[in-house]
């Protein structure tokens, strides 16, 4: 069967996939506890990378398959060297219809326009809390300030709305869902609340430290009123006179293969999202596949097993053959990750390893 023929990434269970995450490194400035362990880390060399080109050209192979969507991510993507390079390749992708970038912020305030230039225009950035004290208790090390500046300047050169991701974890970050709530509804950024997922290096996840998405939505509608999800907001109606036109969220449709559902309050002030991995399962519309830094592909997170394709791309595999890996790959996805069952397995890579 030749490329030429139109095939799909498609699983037993009929799930479509056309978007491909791509972690670009293992390496990251911040330690997350919840992704990294806090003291040494042996990072992959930098010989054991993919390098640009054999990214580009394992998206090029997956586009003949079906995919459109792409998103970066690490450990943290920004300390790659010449990231933008990479986006430029990707954007000039014919059939690539949107590029998306997940990062810490603290590097972004230098890079920002450069991938703008490149041809970014999605971007989230992981923030778990807007106090500086909070900040350091979840990432083990400064960098609040940079991370805010780099929002601004993110913000400036043209990026919005700005998505935040904030993992929220029982204990710990509960007095910040106001504060980000308040921040939703003052600017056009789409705060997205994640929970707390058994991913973590040290293997301490504990179902009682996850914050459930019903009790942020508790907390946000008592101080702020009822949330509406997107999909039921008349796209036509006219927007809040409480707030500039400029600093109101977009009304993006809810995708339905998003990860994330979107909620605006009633007063049309604020979008926020959740992904709630553990209390509601989506895996059911499930439209992802991954490679990690090192060129493993794993047809989901919580996957525990891998196929590699670098192997493929260093020994003069052709294209059909690093096609029919990822055809077999996502063929292979079970049903669901199964966190809520006695069955689930943690991954033996942490979520620095995989890509976010």
């Amino acid at each position: 069967m030749s490329l030429s023929q139109p095939r799909k990434l498609i699983d037993s269970f009929g799930r479509v996939h056309n978007s491909l995450r791509i972690s670009v490194t293992d390496r990251c400035n911040i330690r997350c506890f919840y992704c990294m362990p806090a003291g040494d880390v042996e990072f992959l060399p930098k010989e054991h990378l993919l390098t640009f080109e054999e990214i580009e050209r394992l998206v090029r192979i997956g586009v003949t398959l079906g995919i459109d969507r792409v998103r970066l991510t690490g450990g943290e993507p920004l300390v790659r060297r010449d990231l933008s390079v990479l986006v430029q390749k990707l954007s000039a992708i014919e059939g690539i219809r949107d590029i998306g970038l997940t990062t810490n912020g603290v590097l972004l305030a230098d890079q920002a326009q450069d991938l703008w230039d490149a041809g970014l225009r999605r971007l989230n950035v992981s923030l778990d809390a807007l106090d500086p004290e909070v900040f350091r208790k979840v990432t083990r090390r400064d960098g609040y300030e940079k991370v805010l500046e780099g929002i601004e300047e993110a913000r400036r050169v043209g990026f919005s709305p700005i998505k935040l991701n904030a993992v929220s974890v029982r204990g710990l970050t509960e007095d910040q869902i106001v504060p980000f709530g308040q921040l939703a509804r003052d600017t056009d950024t789409v705060i997205r609340f994640i929970e707390f997922m058994p991913l973590d290096a040290d293997s301490q996840w504990q179902r009682d430290k996850v914050l459930f998405a019903h009790e942020i939505i508790d907390r946000l509608t008592a101080a702020f009123g009822s949330l509406v999800p997107v999909d039921q907001v008349d796209q036509e109606a006219s927007p809040s006179d409480d707030v500039p036109s400029s600093k109101q969220p977009a009304l993006l449709p809810q995708h339905s293969h998003s990860p994330s559902q979107d909620f605006v309050f009633a007063d049309g002030r604020g979008r926020i999202g959740f992904i709630a991995s553990v209390s509601r399962p989506f895996c059911q519309s499930c439209n992802r596949f991954r490679v990690t830094a090192e060129g493993k592909l794993r047809n989901c997170l919580f996957s525990l097993e891998e196929t590699d394709v670098k192997s493929l791309l260093r020994t003069g595999a052709d294209d059909e053959s690093i096609a029919q890996a990822m055809l077999e790959c996502v063929a292979a996805k079970k049903e669901g990750h199964e966190i809520n069952t006695a069955r689930f397995l943690q991954p033996a890579r942490p979520m620095y390893s995989i890509g976010g």
